[in-house]
């Protein structure tokens, strides 16, 4: 069997690292799953240790050294639920909000009429009044349970897809890589690398880190985009956050997926907006983008279009279902694709269940930032613009194939001590926050956030000069 890691080095196209560059410690259960989690995404992260090696080598001719503890990945899989602030007594509280909390409590597998399971999802207020409409019912559990109650599975998944809404009956693993769009993803690496466009070679900036000099547009949401980009910014590059004014987010996910980043509003639907967007690709190296098919072309930005505007672009694609096959046109969610591939279904051993960490959301965001400094190691020596895909599905069929491992109880995860060995304290533009920081190590550069977290919206849509901006700061 190929093991994760090896799966992970496989998009790299390079074989494997030396025996001694890279370091993969720790093992599963960290939390009360069978799923190896936490050594899943450990792999992921010491792909990124890898990719970030390959840079610094092309800019320094050395090599770094790299290393992940598998505990530490499954803390980071978790990171808005470890991040907390002080409340009026000092006292340090987390920051997920009660309406968070109960949102969770209805986006669960509930039975149907015809025996199956289905999982609605209720993660935004815009999305929650449109399944709320086809179950016609009251937002709780008792409700929610009642109503889909009287559908067959099939029939309430047509329905939400129908209503461009999110939600999926539960699904074995064993049907999922039987249906036609499981087939379409199994044949796909986990992260697809694209060239979309020919250009002159750029060799990576100069600086004292692995992406000094980078500018990365990040216009993406809960939560996988923002890992990427947050991701990014964990070494060196300049990230500015593009969102519109009054657009539906979820504050604690905005919170702490934005570290090290700039967040500014544009309206890309008015004249002005999408020039001001168009000015900052032309003198962006990366673009990332979570939308529905489709959205961003009717906007001008899709990737073709982006290659054409700024030769050389790096554009990401992140979404739920993929690029192909016939469920890619539908929006989802981690809760989504782990109802799908087949790891809700074997959650507890009498009914499904969700795994007890955002798994495929994270490793997603991870794979994509994999995938950008892997396309940014091809542009500086082959020169090109490429389209970076990953998917939730993809990384839940990841997961799953790296079996399961004995686990009993559910009074697990990591103690106190490890996680304040793990957090940081930051002044944030929104007051103090303690979170957890890179759980990376690299030898020479280690990963870290060189811009306060910012305010939604806080800062002017334009790049800062070149010698103010995070590459110069150090």
């Amino acid at each position: 069997m190929v093991s994760a890691f090896e799966e992970v080095m496989a998009v790299r196209g390079r074989g494997m690292p030396a025996n001694d560059a890279v370091r993969i410690s720790g093992n599963d259960p960290v939390y009360a799953t069978p799923f190896k989690i936490g050594a899943t995404c450990a792999a992921v992260l010491a792909g990124i240790g890898v990719a970030v090696s390959d840079l610094w080598q092309l800019k320094t001719g050395r090599i770094q050294d790299v290393a992940i503890d598998a505990r530490h990945a499954a803390a980071a899989l978790r990171s808005t639920a470890y991040a907390e602030r002080p409340d009026p007594d000092g006292n340090w509280r987390t920051i997920v909000s009660d309406a968070h909390m109960e949102m969770r409590k209805i986006t669960q597998p509930w039975p149907t009429k015809d025996g199956r399971w289905f999982l609605p999802h209720f993660g935004l207020p815009n999305l929650r009044e449109r399944v709320l409409g086809v179950l016609g019912c009251a937002p709780t559990t008792d409700a929610v349970s009642a109503a889909v109650a009287t559908w067959d599975a099939m029939d309430l998944e047509s329905a939400i897809d129908g209503v461009r809404a999110c939600g999926a009956m539960v699904r074995t693993n064993a049907e999922w890589m039987a249906h036609p769009h499981g087939q379409v993803l199994a044949a796909k690496p986990i992260v697809e690398i694209i060239k979309i466009g020919d250009s002159d070679p750029e060799p990576m900036p100069t600086g004292e880190r692995p992406l000094s000099g980078i500018r990365a547009l990040d216009l993406t949401r809960i939560l996988a985009g923002p890992i990427a980009a947050r991701t990014l910014a964990e070494h060196g590059a300049e990230v500015l956050m593009v969102t519109a004014e009054g657009l539906p987010q979820i504050p604690e996910h905005v919170i702490d997926t934005s570290h090290g980043k700039r967040s500014c509003y544009l309206d890309l639907a008015s004249a002005e907006g999408a020039a001001q967007l168009k000015a900052l690709v032309r003198e962006a190296d990366v673009f990332s983008q979570g939308y529905r098919p489709g959205v961003m072309e009717k906007l001008g930005f899709g990737p073709e279009q982006l290659a054409t505007e700024r030769p050389g672009i790096i554009c990401t694609s992140i979404s739920c279902f993929g690029a192909d096959g016939p469920l890619s046109h539908r929006a989802g969610w981690e809760q989504v694709a782990q109802t799908v591939t087949g790891i809700c279904h074997e959650g507890l051993p009498d009914r499904p269940a969700l795994l007890p960490a955002a798994a495929t959301d994270y490793t997603t965001g991870y794979l994509a930032a994999y995938g950008v400094l892997l396309a940014l190691a091809k542009r500086a020596t082959e020169g090109g613009s490429y389209l970076v895909r990953v998917s939730l599905c993809q990384s839940g069929m990841f997961i799953y194939r790296q079996g399961k491992v004995a686990c009993e109880g559910d009074d697990m995860g990591l103690t106190a001590a490890e996680l304040d060995g793990l957090r940081v304290h930051s002044d944030t533009a929104a007051g103090p926050l303690r979170h957890l920081g890179p759980v990376l190590q690299l030898s020479e550069t280690q990963p870290h956030w060189q811009r306060m977290t910012p305010v939604l919206g806080g800062d002017a849509p334009e790049w800062p000069a070149r010698g103010t901006d995070t590459a110069a700061a150090e």
